[in-house]
Parts: structure tokens; sequence; C-alpha cells
């Protein structure tokens, strides 16, 4: 988790947003912000440094008083004068105590230790196992797929757990032409593998070949869910300085969260501790050293401060549990329904539903869900594998907490089967549905592949994805972004599994191609009166026409005179000199 070095202007900062950390400069000239770890060992070294016992400076100071010193602060009054603590328990007097050259200081007297700070305590002998991850990122130009953006560096964290593996956030290694990793107190940087990204999760697993870097380092532990106002340790690289940094906090929240990297919503933790540029991948410890989550994201909002999100253990072992039993990270499975609450009662009655049952209704079903055949529109869920949904769609979690019933869906693993229970035509019936991952039209990731395209006579051809919408119109575009490209985005299903949202981002000028330069993500219907189904099918068809002229068939978006037909149609003389790949 850090931040990218880029150039250009600044974009400006929407006045409430949920980001992930990405990247941290490693400037020395950051380093502004004092190491939690490195005060707590000074403190350590001089409390253990070689000094003599206060009786022994009692019985020095009885023969040679020192000279009086005035120290910083309010004067004490005398005892006659006493001025009590507004504690609950008063601090006792000072202590005198000679140091190493003779002089005497005056040391306060212990005072209660905090519970973030027993927490921390706890924590030092895990913090060997947090690393610093360094990674060198080339990401793909979407709109010149034919391109390559320059490379960039950043920084984040991670941790080490069991099986010679590491842990950090899929996006401290997105797009990713090398990484490294370097343990604390290390000057050696170590070449790692990426053996998994659940892109959904927002976590990463690497590994490293050479055996020297596993030497005298223990795996981190994982604990169960926190509760509520449970104390939290986050230790991490992040942005300020270029060792390890502690920040504590408690438990604020337990929730479903958005996971803006993976744009998916799934459990999460909310947190008051700490959590900045450069924190990503590293680890949330609780009082007893084990990890509960990992830093991800925090809360940028005027109005709000410390606010950090951890990703929970339930969705860490998830990840972990499925990449062992596949070889590979399958994601995590979907219902595939949209659904509506039943908290009106007229619509409850409507629908058929008695007095004592509650459930959700189902609005629409995904066509490439395998449930898409047994489940209907209008059926109203009542249990997910035997746990009663309520009209809001919640289901108990723990004791006086509820939770989205989303979150038993998300406890499955890709090819799992649950038990679904429905309401229709006031019959309850039951059915075993298959869970798999969601395929959506406008796809939110590319699985790190690069973009596809496909050019002729000057038109360039692309398939529409999140990271093309984000290039073409920033991290605005669900503002910026054509209104109908946005409609599909939010809206519009795949009807099968290789469905594409083809469009022309745009046309290189040639001489074959006058009059059609203004034409600019505009999107592909049909070719020679064939619907285009994805850009395969297209290249297929252009490469295998014979008719004398290509006609593709364009949703309009560009208004120039009322009196053009929304389907505008190209018709155009062109060789069969072409580019695509």
């Amino acid at each position: 988790m850090g931040e990218t070095r880029k150039r250009g202007r600044k974009p400006k900062a929407p006045a409430s947003t949920t980001e992930t950390m990405d990247f941290q400069y490693t400037s020395a000239s950051n380093a502004t912000q004092t190491d939690y770890v490195a005060a707590q060992n000074d403190v350590f070294s001089a409390a253990n440094d070689s000094v003599p016992t206060a009786a022994a400076a009692a019985k020095n100071d009885a023969n040679n008083p020192p000279p009086a010193r005035r120290g910083r602060g309010r004067p004490r009054k005398s005892e006659a004068g006493h001025m009590e603590d507004t504690e609950p328990h008063a601090a006792a007097s000072p202590e005198r105590r000679p140091y190493q050259n003779g002089a005497v200081v005056l040391e306060p007297p212990p005072q209660p230790v905090a519970k973030w700070e027993s927490v921390a305590a706890r924590v030092v002998p895990a913090m060997d196992a947090v690393v610093k991850v360094f990674c060198v990122h080339t990401e793909p130009n979407y709109s010149l797929p034919w391109q390559r953006k320059r490379q960039y560096s950043s920084s984040s964290s991670g941790f080490i757990i069991g099986g010679k593996r590491v842990l950090t956030n899929a996006h401290s290694v997105e797009h990713y032409t090398q990484v490294k990793l370097k343990k604390r107190g290390s000057d050696t940087k170590y070449l790692a593998t990426v053996l998994a990204i659940g892109t959904e999760c927002d976590i990463a697993m690497l590994t490293v070949s050479d055996d020297e870097f596993w030497e005298g380092v223990s795996p981190v532990e994982f604990g169960d869910l926190p509760a509520l106002q449970d104390a939290v340790t986050v230790v991490g690289y992040p942005i300020g300085g270029d060792t390890i940094s502690v920040t504590s906090g408690v438990v604020s929240r337990i929730e479903i969260l958005s996971y803006v990297h993976g744009s998916t919503e799934l459990l999460g933790l909310q947190i008051d501790a700490a959590i900045n540029s450069g924190n990503s991948g590293g680890p949330a410890f609780n009082d007893k050293g084990n990890c509960v989550g990992i830093a991800f994201q925090s809360l940028k909002h005027e109005d709000a401060e410390n606010i950090g999100y951890v990703i929970p253990t339930p969705v860490i072992m998830h990840f972990i549990q499925d990449y062992e039993k596949n070889g590979a990270y399958t994601g995590f499975p979907i219902l595939g329904v949209e659904w509506q609450k039943m908290e009106n009662p007229d619509l409850r009655l409507a629908m058929g539903m008695k007095s004592d049952q509650k459930g959700v209704r189902i609005r629409r079903i995904e066509p490439t869900a395998p449930e898409s055949h047994l489940l209907k529109p209008s059926d109203v869920i009542l249990r997910f594998d035997g746990v009663k949904v309520a009209n809001d769609g919640t289901v108990p979690f723990r004791h006086g907490e509820r939770i989205g019933f989303s979150y038993l869906v998300s406890q499955k693993y890709t090819g799992d089967t649950a038990l679904v229970k429905v309401l229709r035509d006031s019959k309850i019936l039951e059915f075993d549905i298959k869970l798999a991952t969601h395929k959506r039209l406008i796809p939110a990731h590319t699985s790190a592949k690069p973009p596809s395209y496909y050019i002729i006579a000057g038109f360039v051809f692309t398939a529409v994805t999140v990271p093309y919408l984000r290039s073409e119109y920033g991290k605005d575009y669900e503002f910026d972004a054509p209104v109908k490209l946005l409609d599909k985005h939010l809206h519009a299903m795949a009807e099968s599994t290789d469905e594409q949202l083809v469009v022309i981002s745009q046309v290189l000028v040639a001489d074959i191609n006058i009059g059609y330069e203004d034409i600019v993500n505009t999107q592909v219907l049909a070719f020679n009166g064939k619907p285009v189904k994805n850009l395969k099918s297209l290249a297929n068809m252009v490469d295998n026409c014979n008719d004398e002229y290509l006609r593709f068939d364009l949703e309009y978006q560009q208004v120039s005179s009322l009196s053009v037909p929304l389907p505008l149609s190209l018709s155009l003389s062109l060789s069969h000199t072409h580019t695509h790949s």
C-alpha cells in the first residue's frame, strides 16, 4: 500500500472517498514519522542502562546533595499545598535517580500502561515476520492498447505465513514486473514469485526461492474474528520513514464492506488505528499477538478521522484454502440474483407471505448463473443453507449483531452447492443451487492480461472494461463516461460467458475514413447485419467477409442533427489489409 509517483497535475480529490492506500514514497525526505518500535527500544535501553539503585542514590545524596535543578513544566507545590491528580489514582512523588555522569535527574513515577501499549508489547515477537514489499509495475495503456505506460516503483507491507509464503495486498503487486521482499533489520532484498492474486478480496500470495530468507523467522499465526472494542495493532511500513511502524486502536465495526480494489462486497473490519499509505498488506494483531486481519484501505473524508479497514481472517482463510484446494485462486462465488427488501407489509401480503414468513424478493437473475433455470423472478428467498433471511436481507451473525446474507454466500467456494428455500405462488420450494463466480458484461479487472484490440482502416475496436473507462475518463468515470456505457456498466447483464461490449474507441485519421473522425467510444451492435457478440467474433467476421462494403451498425451517441437516425450505419469501402491482435 503506498502512493505512486505520477507525472502531471494532481487530480482533485472528491469530498468523500474510500481509497485503497496503494503505494508509498520511499524517499528519505519523507522520514518525518517517529517509529514506534525504535522509540520503544530506546526506552528499553535507557531503563536497563547501568544505573545505580534508588537506595544507593539516596545514600550518595546524603553525602553530596546535588544542586537544585528546575525541571520543565509547572513547579511542584509543597506538601502543605498538595495538588491532587484529576485521575482516579493520584501519581506518586517523583523519584531521584543519578545518571551515569553523576548528575541527578528527577524520574517520574511509573504510569498505568494503556491497553494498546500492552498489545504492542505482545506483538513484538511477531514483528520479525512483517516484511517490506518492493514492486515495479508496468501498467497497460488501455486507451492505446498496443502500448504500455512508463514503469513505476512502489513499496508496501506483507507478512510471512506457514508453508514459506508471504501475504500482501493484491493492489500492491498489480501489473507487477518485479517483486522483492526485505525483512526487518535486513539490508538484503530477495526476489519474490507471485503465486496467486485475489482481486476480489485484495490479497496476493508470494514466495521466495532463496532459503536464506526464511531463516530465523517464525510465521504469523492467525486468530479468531475479533469482537467490537477489541484492541488491534497494525504493523507495517507506511509513508514517513523506512523502518517498521506500529499504530494501535480498537475494532469499531464489523460488517459487509465495499472492497475498492476488488469492486466487491465482503466481510470487513473498521478500526480507528491510523492506516496510512504504505500500510497495505501489513498484519493487524490482537492482544495475543495473532493476526486478525490485513490492512488494505481507509476512508478519506473531511468529517472523518482515523477510519481504517482491515480484511478479516475469514476472508483471508478463504483465499488461502481456495489456493490450497485448487492450486490457483478461483474467486468468491455469488448467488447470481438481484433482490428487493420485503419490509413493506402490503408487499408481503401481495406476494402471498404469511405473518410469520420473512425473506427477500428476487428481482433479476443472472443469465450466466447456474441456477438461472431453477429460480425465477418474484421468488421470495426464505432461507439460505437453513438460515432464515430477514425482510431486510440480513441474517444473525453474533450476539446482538446481524449481517447481510451475502456473507453466507461468500463463505462458500466456487462449485459448492447451497440449499435455498423459496416461496413461489404461495408454495415453499427447495433447490440445491450450484454457486459460481460472477460474469460481468463490463469486467472490473482484466486478470493481469493485456487488453485486446482490433484495427482495420484506422478504426480501433476494443472491449470495454472498468480499467478502460478509468483510462478514458479518469477516476470519476462513473460521472464523466457516456450515459449509455454507464447504464450497461451498472445494470446490464451478460447473456453468455463470452459476451463483451465492443466499442470503436477512436478513429486513426486516414483517407479511407474521412468523415468518421469524431466517432469515440461508440458501441458496435452489428457487422453486415450480424450481431457482434465479442471482439473475437467481430475480427472473424471481418476476416471472412467477401462483400464489397464493410458495414458497422453502431449505437449512436453523438448528436449532430435531429434528423440522424439513432442506429448509425457506416458503409465503408475498405481493403482487406488490417492489423489485429
